[in-house]
């Protein structure tokens, strides 16, 4: 697609009417889905279930999502969508409220950018942005503009995970020192395949987008674009970025760090992957440390702690310890055995937590002090709750009131994007103000990316 002047209309008529429209409490507030593959699934799910939404309008540059999803909503809500194959023409749209993106991580930053710039509120999916420089551009969008602008990091709203970081910040462990993020998921290899024509009714450029034009390839498209630097960031910036997300939080969230160090590689697999599928990160604060590790590979999990890895659930036979009065009654018996999750480590003991609950230990004896279920456990699902804090806060057109706000979320997508960056130039960076390399050019051209107009952050 070349430029097209007319395109541009969108962001100045559009934003005037959109920002003066207030909601009243019972007002359905009217989302556009961008992006309709996976996770755009999922959106489109559960913004069809939610009182205070309307799904009025879809858009993707797959025809064929496009139909699996109007079907789809027809279905659940017997009301049909507007469909859009350019997101610009859906931001422009009166009948549009607010902007719900699910695309792939190098689209984040720019849908977002376009459609606060066209007045709509915007619940964007992690990571925040594909690299530093555009989180920081979100963040400045945002706040001239007096958009809502909510990353999908759902953990955030996950009712036992805010009750835990508040008995953490607490002291429920004495003062946290080091906090360990866990992604061992695993990823299979993705294999060679060759170039190929575009599929019909994919259009090829608008998915490229602000990346270079490269000639369509299916290990490019659904879901394993990203594992390719042009579009994706690794695991670290996919699964990752939750467990990121988390570890800083367990740190009071803090900004930058002082340096950072990552080393690892792409093991065992010979196949087109760009990322590593073995990660291993450190980000020094200080007084305190952020440990965070991806491997993809074949492993076991972290955090039971040895004297408690071979207990029997309590009032089963053979069950001989008996927990704190002061600790809440163990649901499940079995202590967390973390994959993909988080480990805090403090000053008088040590946490464990992933979806499903939240355990903590304090002294020698590792005597359990606290546990919570997790919401997996209870098969339930915290988007939602996610999507219904950032429906408030459109309403309410307060960004403070929103869970995971972009100018936290953009920190925790910069910590992954500060780990590929030492990894991919094999050493160890120290930051400045801004934040920089100290006088490493090579570091810091991987701040931003060159954008193929006019798909320009």
């Amino acid at each position: 697609m070349h430029q097209d002047t007319s395109r541009r209309f969108f962001l100045g008529a559009a934003t005037a009417a959109s920002a003066m429209r207030v909601f009243g409490a019972n007002d359905r507030i009217n989302v556009a889905i961008v992006g309709l593959g996976g996770r755009g699934g999922n959106h489109l799910s559960i913004y069809s279930r939610l009182a205070e939404a309307r799904v009025s309008a879809i858009c993707d540059i797959n025809q064929a999502a496009r139909e699996r999803a109007q079907a789809t909503l027809q279905r659940s809500t017997s009301e049909k969508a507007q469909e859009f194959e350019d997101m610009r023409e859906a931001f422009a749209n009166p009948g549009v409220d607010a902007v719900s993106i699910a695309t792939p991580n190098h689209w984040h930053a720019l849908a977002a950018i376009w459609a606060m710039k066209a007045g709509k509120d915007v619940y964007g999916e992690k990571p925040a942005c594909h690299n530093i420089y555009e989180g920081l551009k979100m963040v400045q969008v945002a706040r001239e503009t007096k958009r809502m602008l909510q990353i999908g990091s759902q953990h955030r709203s996950t009712p036992f995970k805010i009750k835990a970081m508040a008995a953490l910040h607490g002291g429920l462990i004495g003062k946290i020192y080091q906090s360990k993020g866990l992604c061992y998921k695993r990823r299979v290899s993705i294999g060679r395949k060759p170039d190929t024509p575009t599929p019909a009714g994919v259009n090829w450029d608008l998915f490229r987008g602000p990346a270079p034009m490269r000639a369509f390839n299916e290990l490019r498209f659904r879901y394993n674009w990203h594992w390719f630097w042009d579009t994706g960031n690794g695991d670290i910036g996919n699964q990752g970025v939750h467990q990121m997300g988390v570890a800083r939080w367990g740190l009071a969230d803090p900004e930058w760090p002082q340096y950072v160090y990552a080393h690892g590689g792409k093991f065992a697999y010979d196949d087109d992957q760009e990322t590593p599928n073995t990660l291993l990160s450190n980000f020094n604060f200080g007084n305190r440390e952020l440990v965070f590790e991806v491997r993809g590979l074949l492993t076991g999990g972290e955090g039971v702690p040895a004297t408690r890895r071979m207990r029997p659930p309590a009032g089963a036979p053979g069950a001989t310890a008996t927990p704190s009065p002061t600790a809440t009654a163990p649901r499940s018996g079995a202590p967390l055995n973390v994959m993909v999750g988080n480990l805090f480590y403090g000053s008088e003991g040590w946490a464990a937590m992933n979806d499903e609950g939240f355990q903590a230990f304090k002294g020698e004896s590792n005597e359990l002090i606290m546990e919570e279920r997790g919401t997996r456990a209870e098969g339930g699902d915290t988007t939602g709750l996610h999507m219904r804090n950032f429906l408030a806060a459109v309403k309410s057109r307060n960004h403070k009131d929103l869970n995971d706000e972009i100018a936290s979320a953009h920190l925790s997508a910069g910590l992954c994007h500060l780990a590929n960056i030492s990894y991919r130039t094999g050493r160890k960076l120290t930051l400045t103000s801004g934040p920089k390399f100290a006088n490493d050019a090579e570091a810091n051209k991987l701040l931003t990316r060159d954008y193929r107009k006019p798909y320009v952050v």
